[in-house]
């Protein structure tokens, strides 16, 4: 909803809901539910399966290998992960 900020999920700045990019630390989806890759039901950080598909919410990260949350960024070592599906193909 235009008007409510939100704090980032990676800085804590506020920043609009439906932003794509946080305008203080520049990370993607800053704010809002992470999505199941393949069915794009809400989902929380820390589930290893989608509740609505079934689908693993785990992936391996592009960087450092380790099998980590599909979330935008790698708990680990920070790399970028890629969310989509079958690697964006």
């Amino acid at each position: 909803m235009p008007g409510y900020k939100h704090p980032c999920r990676y800085c804590g700045e506020m920043t609009e809901a439906d932003a794509a990019v946080c305008h203080a630390c520049g990370k993607v989806n800053p704010a809002g539910d992470f999505r199941c890759r393949r069915c794009r039901a809400p989902v929380k950080e820390g589930w290893k399966a989608c509740a609505s598909c079934g689908a693993s919410l785990t992936i391996p990260c592009p960087k450092c290998a380790e099998a980590v949350f599909h979330g935008d960024y790698c708990p680990k070592c920070g790399a970028q992960l890629d969310t989509k599906p079958n690697g964006g193909k």
